[in-house]
């Protein structure tokens, strides 16, 4: 289980970089050695060459594309009559490669680094593993490597240590869910986050597409969803209780090409895009854009608007069989756009209230001879679940999606895997019937949850949980057992943007956070009470100076820096410790 909540470490400076151990790597590596006793490999300059070996063609065009504009220097392609290096000894040469060996020794993710008087070999499992090692090769440049053109190319050295480093990830699953209903994310913060999952061997990025406040996808079926649904008049500011309002109107919507756009920049980066399409709570901006959505037998839906604040809607999705038409039409489209396996449908925070006093819901729980509300919810997933799995795709939700899940309702489909989001219990719950869990309990990975007690903290909600806190998440709880845990896929931390209206302010609430984060779902880092905390700050010396260098407007270990603050804005801060359950 996860060590001590409300971890107590004081607050410092930001560390000398120079100062850094290992090089300062995030996630840590598995294993590293040095390659020469004078540990200085060799410098990159205007001879270096890329020799790509088939199947890591792509992995070359993204060196060039991000180290070679950050150091200036043109890494051209390795030619037949190159050899090891130029005329004079100097550049060498960056050779990528795929290696089988790798690949039965530690997967298809699994690569090396090796630096040495030759050069550098950049060797993966599969593409993906090169891709990884690439991402070691570029932090092995130092923080500069990481901007966008060359600070200073008549002075700067760019010499690579000479190293060795082998490594491979814990989890296949290692994620980010950025909720981009309540705040639309412009297109070009997500391709930035995309590539700031990449830095760190990240490789899933949940978008929560719809919501209450918003829908945020083209479905050229129903152009209302984004026409009426994607915008709302005015919005909360801060938390419900807030008597404050942000008067503008927000919204925004990607069309289909921008998703096109945006799941092969990813697919680049060796990164999934999950699409959640919110069912059947969390509807409220569908409802707004076609009322009959709703249960009009019971409220005027046709009255109903995108909502503008903060709480539970309890105008939830009418469970007829429009209904059910209506979403497989727009998973349709969501399936042409999305080719990976999984499509997340929520299935969370469902009130029953207008389901009781539905005739049409009532009738419907009869017809299927169900007990109640609940297992009515459950027999909704599971035609979705279905469906999916007709088509080859699999249905993952909320941990709610359990509920209900008796015989009479069918239980999930077969493939159904879990998010479980409101503690440990539902994944292991369905860890233990069978089903495959993504680990992202609230109370320890929750990044809209504030990172320090105090005023000083932007719009605080929730627990203190600091950086700390996070490194010493323990995504497999102990309460399982191998076979059981053999179900747990990975994990995932979840930004909600209630009180983010902006990418700095997610860039606030994610970093540094998310480089614990990554840390936990990668590297083989002892039980969760043995990990050495104190060196892990030292190596985030050196990476903080990468996320300067990348723009990201990260908290800093002394504090939110003036311009971060939110004075007077009501946030929904909770003391003590979070309950573990």
């Amino acid at each position: 289980m996860p060590g001590p909540a409300g971890s107590t470490s004081t607050p410092g400076p930001i560390p000398d970089p120079a100062k850094a151990p290992a090089h300062g790597l995030v996630p840590a590596p598995r294993r590293t050695w040095a390659t020469l006793s004078g540990g200085e490999g060799p410098l990159l300059d205007e001879h270096t060459r890329i020799e790509a070996r088939p199947g890591t063609e792509r992995v070359a065009r993204w060196l060039r594309a991000t180290v070679g504009a950050a150091t200036g220097l043109p890494l051209a392609p390795h030619g037949p009559g190159d050899g090891d290096g130029d005329a004079d000894g100097g550049g060498g040469r960056v050779l990528l490669r795929l290696d089988p060996d790798l690949e039965r020794r530690l997967g298809p993710e699994g690569h090396r680094v090796v630096v040495d008087d030759r050069g550098t070999v950049v060797e993966g499992g599969s593409e993906t593993g090169v891709f990884w090692g690439a991402q070691t090769f570029r932090q092995l440049l130092g923080p500069d490597a990481f901007r966008r053109a060359p600070i200073d190319p008549a002075r700067h050295q760019w010499r690579l240590p000479a190293l060795g480093v082998e490594d491979a990830p814990r989890f296949r699953w290692r994620g980010l869910m950025l909720d981009v209903a309540r705040h639309f994310m412009p297109k070009d913060g997500v391709f930035a986050y995309v590539d700031l999952l990449a830095a760190h061997k990240l490789n899933v990025l949940h978008l929560h597409l719809t919501d209450d406040q918003g829908w945020r996808l083209e479905i050229r079926r129903y152009p209302k969803l984004t026409e009426v649904g994607g915008w709302r008049p005015r919005t909360k500011l801060g938390h419900r209780a807030s008597p404050l309002w942000d008067p503008r109107p927000h919204g925004g919507h990607y069309t289909q090409d921008d998703i096109r756009e945006i799941v092969a920049y990813a697919a680049e980066r060796h990164i999934t895009v999950v699409p959640e399409i919110d069912i059947p709570g969390h509807s409220g901006a569908a409802i707004a854009a076609y009322p009959e959505l709703g249960n009009s037998d019971v409220v005027d839906t046709a009255s109903l608007g995108v909502l503008t604040t903060w709480r539970t809607n309890p105008n939830v999705l009418s469970p007829t069989d429009n209904t059910l038409r209506f979403y497989e039409n727009v998973l349709e489209e969501v399936l042409e756009l999305f080719p990976g396996t999984f499509v997340h449908l929520g299935g969370d925070e469902c009130p029953k209230d207008q389901w009781k006093a539905s005739p049409a819901a009532q009738a419907r729980i009869r017809d299927l001879g169900l007990a109640n509300e609940d297992e009515l919810q459950s027999w909704f997933i599971r035609h979705f679940g279905l469906w999916l799995r007709e088509r080859g795709r699999r249905l993952i939700g909320w941990d709610e999606i359990l509920e209900g899940g008796t015989e009479r309702a069918g239980g999930l489909a077969p493939g159904t895997a879990v998010a479980s989001w409101r503690g440990y219990a539902g994944g292991i719950a369905a860890a233990r019937s069978g089903h495959d869990v993504v680990m992202c309990p609230e109370q320890q990975v929750y990044f809209d949850h504030r990172q320090a007690a105090g005023d000083d903290e932007p719009v605080p909600i929730g627990y203190v949980r600091t950086l700390e806190d996070v490194y010493r998440f323990e995504p497999v709880p102990p309460q399982l057992g191998e076979a059981e845990a053999g179900h747990v896929l990975g994990a995932q931390a979840n930004v909600w943007t209630e009180v983010m209206e902006d990418r700095r302010r997610v860039d606030y609430q994610t970093f540094p956070r998310l480089a614990a984060f990554a840390e936990v779902v990668w590297s083989a880092l002892p039980p969760s009470p043995e990990r050495d905390f104190t060196e892990f700050e030292g190596r985030m010396a050196a990476h903080y100076a990468r996320l300067d260098a990348l723009g990201v407007s990260y908290r800093p270990p002394t504090g939110p820096r003036p311009w971060q603050r939110r004075p007077g804005i009501l946030g929904r801060p909770l003391d003590g410790s979070p309950p573990f359950v």
